[in-house]
């Protein structure tokens, strides 16, 4: 018999935001953008490409592209266990902006033996502030 892992629900942030979709694409599916409102990195929007997240005191955090649809949807791994995905869809002159934080589990623990749940609400207040950079970035 196996052993399931316990899901945690995925953080969701959605944000409709006052700029063109080419606009936010850029800011989620380049190196400079990324580095503008989250994290500096070596990101490329190429399906398998490995780069890092420079998280500060966390150190460099290895990362996987695994899906590219510009300009609507932008997936990579993150660490161990995590997957974000970028997801927009055009609204008029705006943007409709969802970001989904998944690879949560209640038995899991980071790289730095911190456990999922813990963490997962710490990140999901993060996100917010996050977002919310992001449309600043991109709204201006």
């Amino acid at each position: 018999m196996t052993q399931t892992r316990d899901k945690l629900p995925d953080i969701r942030q959605v944000q409709l935001f006052n700029a063109p979709i080419e606009k936010v694409w850029a800011a989620v599916a380049t190196a400079e953008g990324i580095s503008a409102w989250f994290m500096p990195n070596d990101f490329e929007p190429v399906v398998g490409h490995e780069f890092h997240l420079d998280s500060g005191p966390y150190g460099k955090s290895p990362c996987k592209v695994t899906e590219v649809d510009p300009p609507n949807r932008l997936s990579f791994h993150w660490g161990r266990d995590w997957v974000i995905t970028f997801e927009l869809s055009a609204r008029g002159d705006q943007t409709e902006f969802t970001l989904i934080h998944g690879g949560w589990s209640a038995e899991g623990a980071t790289e730095f033996g911190e456990p999922h749940d813990v963490v997962r609400d710490r990140m999901n207040g993060g996100w917010v502030g996050l977002v919310k950079k992001l449309g600043e970035y991109v709204q201006v």
